[in-house]
Order: C-alpha cells, then sequence, then structure tokens
C-alpha cells in the first residue's frame, strides 16, 4: 500500500480528492449512509487503480519494449479506473447535491 502511495502519482491525486471528500462530509454533516457509501466508493476506485498499476507493472515486466498489444492490455486496464472514478463521482454529485444547492 504504501509503495503505491509514494510512488504512483495517480493515487496521490486521488488521495487528495479522498481528503476533500472527507472533509466536505464533515463541513456538510452527511448521514452516516452516506459515509458508508463514500468511503466505499473511496476503497473502490483506490483498489481498482492499484489493479491497474498492478497490470501496467506485470505488462512493463513482461514485455520491457513498446508493444500494440500491451498497449491495449494496459488501456483497457485504465479504462476500467475510468469506469470506477465517473460512476463515484455520480454518486458522490447525488450525495451532495442537495447539502450544497438547497
Amino acid at each position: 500500500m504504501f509503495i503505491l502511495i509514494f510512488s504512483e502519482a495517480a493515487i496521490k491525486a486521488q488521495l487528495f480528492f479522498i481528503t476533500l471528500f472527507i472533509f466536505l462530509g464533515i463541513y456538510f454533516e452527511i448521514s452516516l449512509n452516506e459515509w458508508i457509501i463514500q468511503i466505499f466508493l473511496m476503497g473502490f476506485v483506490l483498489s481498482i487503480e492499484s489493479l491497474n498499476t498492478s497490470v501496467e507493472k506485470i505488462c512493463d515486466f513482461v514485455h520491457p519494449d513498446f508493444n500494440k498489444k500491451i498497449g491495449i492490455i494496459k488501456d483497457m486496464a485504465a479504462g476500467a479506473v475510468s469506469f470506477a472514478v465517473i460512476s463515484s463521482l455520480i454518486i458522490l454529485l447525488i450525495i451532495y447535491y442537495p447539502y450544497i444547492f438547497n
């Protein structure tokens, strides 16, 4: 876990946004159920990002030179992260919309 935190820029960026949403949750005093959902989404995104990093490292180890098929595999793994982030942001927008606009 610490290797990811200290070596991957994407993890650092996601930790920044996680910290932001923690402060938003405290500020808006979101409900217990909303905290549970938010914490689950944070773990979900970090887990998918960890899997993406693992796939990329394995691909680099197996085939260190550029290879079109390896590039496709890496793009697919990155796509999984994009799906996780986008779906999480939509859910977080649903959670925070009433707090921000009411």
